[in-house]
C-alpha cells in the first residue's frame, strides 16, 4: 500500500539535510546584507559554506573565494564559485530527498547522460532551434544553457555577471532605483536573442520582483532564499557549461496522460501537461512532461486563459476529453520535457488517467533531473494515492500525514478545495518546500452521493460547468475582445 511506502518519506527529512538547509541560509542572510559589509556573522557563514564542502570537488576554490571575497575582493570567478557551491547544498538536498521518494515508491531512475555522450538519436537542427525556444519559454521552469553565439552574446553574458555582481555587493538591502534600471537595457538586449531568452525572462522576473518590493531597505521580511535562488541561477546560467546534458532525442509512440499543472501569473499562462510514454519499437514506459505557454494580460483570468493556448488542440483535446495521444518524431531534453508540436501529434483513443497510474505508473523509468533543476523546490514527481481519509488540507494515510497543498489549485479548472475534502482517490505532484506535500491534479470523489472524476484540464476546451459558461457569456470573451482591438491597431 502506498500510505505504507511513503510512512518512511513523510517521517523525517534524510539525514544531513537540515545541516546543509543551514548552511544555505547563512548564505543567503549573507547575500542580503552585501558581500561589501561582510560582518563576524556574514563571514561566519560563508566560511561554513567553504567548510561543508571542503571534502568535496570544490572544496578548495571555494575555500579561496570565500577569503577573497572577506578581504574585499569581489571577483566574478569568485562569486561563480560561491553561487556553485549553494547549488551543489541544494543539488544534494534534492538527491537524498528523491531517491528515499524513488526507494518508497519503487520508481527506476534513468542516470543523467555523461557530458559528451551523445543522445540515442540526434534532433535535427530544426528541432533543436525550436528546443531552444521552447524549453527557455518560461523562466519558473528553467532556462536552459545559455548558449548563443558570437561576441556580442559573450559581451551579453558579461553585462549580466557585472550587473549580479554589483547586486551581491550591495545586497538586497541595497537595492535602489538606478541599480534596477542599469538592468534593463541588458534584459532587452538578451530578449533579441533567443538562444538567452530564458535567462532574460528569468532577469525579468527578478527586477520586477525587487521593483514591486521597494523601497527593499524597509521591508519587514525578506524573500531571500527565493530572491537567492533566482540570483544564483542566474549567475550560473550566465557562464559557459553543459548545463542542458546535450541535444535532444526524437520519440514516438503513445502518450498517456496524466494530469495538467497550470501556472498562471499577469503576464504568462503556462501548462505542463505530466504523462507516460509508452515509446514506438517497445521499449520501457518513460515519465514525462510537456508545456505549452502563452503571454497574456491581467485581465484574462479563469477559464479564459485556455483561449490563448488555442495553437494547441491536439494537447488540449487531449486533456478535455482524456485521450492519448499519438507522437511522431517529438524532441525529448535529457530532463524528461517533450518539445511540443501540435502537428507531429494526433489524439488517440479515450484513456482514463487513473486507470493510467494504476496499472502503468509504477513501472514507468522517471528521468534525471538537469543539473540546475536539481533544487528540492522543483521537485514533481506523479503519484496516485487512494483510500486515505482528508480533512481537506491533509491526507490521513493510515497514520502518516501528507499536506495537500491548495494553494496551486488553478482558477482556470473545475477542481475545487470542496471537491478534494470529498475525495477518495487523488492523482498528483509530490513536492518538497520544508516539508513534503501533495498537489491535486485530479480525483475522484463523492458528490450527493454521486460518485464524480473532475481533472485540472477537463475545460481545456471551454467549461462544462453550466453556471460557468453563463457567466463567461455575460462577461464576454476577453480574448476574442483584445485579439480583435488588437487587429485594429496593427490595421491603422
Amino acid at each position: 500500500m502506498l500510505d505504507v511506502q511513503l510512512g518512511e518519506v513523510l517521517g523525517g527529512d534524510p539525514a544531513g539535510v537540515g545541516e546543509a538547509l543551514d548552511l544555505v541560509t547563512g548564505f543567503d542572510g549573507a547575500l542580503a546584507l552585501g558581500l561589501a559589509r561582510l560582518g563576524e556573522e556574514s563571514g561566519a557563514a560563508l566560511a561554513a559554506l567553504a567548510g561543508g564542502l571542503a571534502a568535496g570537488p570544490m572544496g578548495e576554490r571555494l575555500g579561496e573565494a570565500v577569503e577573497k571575497v572577506a578581504a574585499g575582493s569581489v571577483g566574478d570567478e569568485h562569486l561563480a564559485v560561491l553561487a556553485g557551491g549553494r547549488a551543489a547544498l541544494f543539488g544534494a538536498i534534492h538527491d537524498a530527498l528523491l531517491g528515499r521518494l524513488d526507494e518508497a515508491l519503487g520508481r527506476t531512475r534513468s542516470p543523467w547522460p555523461v557530458v559528451g555522450e551523445a543522445p540515442a538519436q540526434d534532433a535535427s537542427a530544426e528541432d533543436a532551434s525550436a528546443q531552444d525556444a521552447s524549453a527557455q519559454d518560461a523562466s519558473a521552469q528553467g532556462g536552459d544553457l545559455a548558449t548563443g553565439t558570437g561576441g556580442n552574446a559573450e559581451q551579453l553574458l558579461g553585462g549580466v555577471r557585472v550587473w549580479l555582481r554589483e547586486l551581491a555587493i550591495v545586497g538586497w538591502r541595497g537595492v535602489d532605483h538606478d541599480l534596477l534600471s542599469a538592468a534593463d537595457q541588458t534584459i532587452e538586449a538578451l530578449l533579441a536573442q533567443p538562444a538567452l531568452r530564458g535567462l532574460a525572462v528569468l532577469l525579468d522576473g527578478l527586477t520586477a520582483e525587487l521593483r514591486a518590493s521597494s523601497p527593499v531597505a524597509t521591508m519587514e521580511h525578506l524573500p531571500a532564499r527565493r530572491w537567492a535562488d533566482l540570483w544564483t541561477r542566474a549567475l550560473l546560467l550566465s557562464q559557459r557549461g553543459p548545463w542542458h546534458g546535450g541535444g535532444a532525442e526524437r520519440v514516438s509512440g503513445r502518450l498517456l496522460v496524466l494530469g495538467a499543472d497550470v501556472h498562471e501569473h499577469a503576464t504568462v499562462v503556462r501548462v505542463q501537461v505530466h504523462g507516460i510514454l509508452e515509446p514506438a519499437g517497445g521499449a520501457p514506459s518513460r515519465l514525462v512532461r510537456t508545456s505549452v505557454a502563452a503571454a497574456k494580460v491581467d485581465t484574462i483570468v479563469g477559464p479564459a486563459v485556455w483561449g490563448l493556448l488555442g495553437g494547441h488542440p491536439v494537447l488540449l483535446t487531449a486533456l478535455a476529453e482524456h485521450r492519448t495521444v499519438e507522437i511522431a518524431d517529438m524532441p525529448l531534453l535529457p530532463g524528461g520535457d517533450l518539445v511540443w508540436y501540435d502537428d507531429r501529434a494526433r489524439t488517440g483513443e479515450e484513456a482514463d488517467p487513473f486507470a493510467t497510474a494504476r496499472v502503468q505508473l509504477a513501472a514507468a523509468v522517471a528521468p534525471s533531473a538537469a543539473p540546475l533543476d536539481r533544487h528540492p523546490v522543483r521537485i514533481a514527481e506523479p503519484v496516485l494515492i487512494e483510500g486515505y481519509k482528508t480533512d481537506g488540507r491533509t491526507l490521513d494515510l493510515g497514520g502518516n500525514t501528507l499536506t495537500v497543498d491548495l494553494d496551486r489549485l488553478p482558477a482556470c479548472g473545475p477542481l475545487t478545495p470542496e471537491l478534494v475534502a470529498a475525495s477518495s482517490a487523488c492523482l498528483g505532484l509530490m513536492r518538497w518546500d520544508g516539508q513534503w506535500s501533495l498537489q491535486p491534479l485530479a480525483v475522484q470523489a463523492t458528490v450527493k452521493k454521486k460518485p464524480v472524476t473532475v481533472h485540472n484540464g477537463d475545460w481545456a476546451l471551454g467549461p462544462t460547468d453550466p453556471k460557468v459558461v453563463k457567466a463567461l457569456a455575460k462577461s464576454g470573451d476577453a480574448v476574442a475582445v483584445l485579439r480583435e482591438r488588437a487587429g485594429r491597431l496593427l490595421r491603422r
